[in-house]
C-alpha cells in the first residue's frame, strides 16, 4: 500500500519555502498572516475547487491549483479590485502523495504571484473523498465611489461583455485568465454592475437580474471557436454552448448607453473582445433572442450551471 501524507512534513516543506516580505510579515509558521496597511477597501471572496467537480481526476497539481487561484481572482476581478493576498485551505485522502500537496502548493504561491498578490497562509487536513481546495483572496478598492456589483444593474442601461463564450471545457476551464485589468477600466468608466461568467451566460445574467429586481434582454451571444468545436461533437448549437457552458470568466458590465459607448469606442488592445450583447429594461428575469435574431421569449430556466442539482444544458 502506498505510503501517505504527514501533515508535520509538508508543514515543514511549506514552512522552508518562506513569504515575500513587502506582501507579509510576522513569524513563519504562524496561524494568521499581518499584511502591510491596504491602500483601499478590502474586498474578500472565496471559492471551492473540487477534484472530479471542477477538475477532472488526476489533473496536474500545480495546473488544478492555478485554477482555484484564479476562481477567487475572477471574483475581485468583477469587484474591480487589485489582488493582495491568498489564503488555501487543502483537504486531502490520506493516500495522496506528499509531492502532490507540495505541486499544489507550488502552483497556488506561483498563480497568486502572478496576479499581484502573495500566498500568505491556508490549512492542510485529512478527508474522505475526492482532493478539494478552498482559496479566500484578498483584494483592495481603490476608487473612493461605489463598487461596482450585481446589484446595481438599472433599466436603461446597456449589457457588454469582456469576450466571445461556450466551449470552455476544451482546456479553457483550466487556463481561467482572471479579467482583473478589464475590471477595473470598466469600473472606472462607469460601469455599476459587473459579474464574471462561471455558471453559464445565462444563469449569471439572471442571478444579476434578480440582484438588481430587473429585467434584462439578451440580444447578441459572442460564440467562441471552442463552443463551435464542442457543437460538432455534441450536436447543439454553438450558441447553447455559449449560453450554458460556464467557466468562461469573462466579464459583463452594465453601464449608461453614453458610457457604454465611449467604451466600446476607445477598448483598445485591452479589451479588443468587448461588445454590446444586450438590455436592462423594467421587470424581471432574462430574456433571449432566437438564434435567429427573432423575438424575445423568456428563458425558461434550463441550462447552466447549478451545484446539487446540474441543470440540463450543453453542460460543462
Amino acid at each position: 500500500m502506498r505510503e501517505g501524507w504527514s501533515e508535520e512534513r509538508v508543514l515543514a516543506w511549506i514552512r522552508a519555502q518562506g513569504v515575500d516580505a513587502r506582501r507579509a510579515s510576522g513569524p513563519r509558521g504562524h496561524d494568521a498572516a499581518l499584511l502591510p496597511r491596504l491602500r483601499g477597501r478590502p474586498v474578500v471572496c472565496v471559492d471551492q475547487t473540487i477534484e472530479g467537480v471542477h477538475v477532472a481526476s488526476g489533473t496536474g497539481a500545480r495546473r488544478f491549483a492555478a485554477k482555484a487561484v484564479a476562481r477567487s481572482v475572477s471574483d475581485l476581478a468583477a469587484t474591480a479590485a487589485h489582488p493582495r493576498a491568498v489564503l488555501l485551505a487543502i483537504g486531502a485522502p490520506p493516500e495522496t502523495a506528499e509531492r502532490r500537496l507540495r505541486g499544489l502548493f507550488a502552483g497556488a504561491r506561483a498563480a497568486a504571484r502572478e496576479y499581484g498578490a502573495e500566498l500568505v497562509g491556508g490549512d492542510l487536513a485529512a478527508r474522505s473523498g475526492p482532493l478539494a481546495l478552498t482559496v479566500s483572496a484578498l483584494g483592495e478598492f481603490r476608487p473612493r465611489g461605489l463598487a461596482p456589483a450585481r446589484h446595481r444593474a438599472r433599466p436603461g442601461q446597456l449589457v457588454l461583455v469582456t469576450g466571445p463564450l461556450g466551449g470552455s471545457g476544451r482546456g479553457r476551464h483550466l487556463r481561467i485568465r482572471p479579467r482583473l485589468e478589464e475590471g477595473r477600466w470598466l469600473a472606472a468608466r462607469g460601469a455599476t454592475a459587473l459579474m464574471d461568467v462561471s455558471d453559464g451566460l445565462a444563469r449569471d445574467l439572471t442571478r444579476l437580474a434578480a440582484s438588481s429586481g430587473v429585467r434584462i434582454d439578451l440580444e447578441d451571444v459572442p460564440v467562441h471557436p471552442d463552443a463551435r468545436r464542442a457543437a460538432r461533437e455534441s450536436g447543439l448549437e454553438p450558441r447553447q454552448h455559449a449560453l450554458f457552458d460556464g467557466e468562461d470568466h469573462e466579464l459583463v458590465a452594465t453601464l449608461d448607453p453614453r458610457a457604454a459607448d465611449r467604451a466600446l469606442a476607445r477598448k483598445g488592445s485591452l479589451l479588443p473582445g468587448l461588445r454590446y450583447i444586450g438590455r436592462v429594461r423594467r421587470g424581471t428575469g432574462l430574456y433571449l433572442a432566437g438564434s435567429d435574431g427573432g423575438r424575445l421569449e423568456p428563458w425558461d430556466g434550463r441550462g447552466g450551471w447549478v451545484h446539487g442539482k446540474r441543470s440540463r444544458g450543453a453542460g460543462r
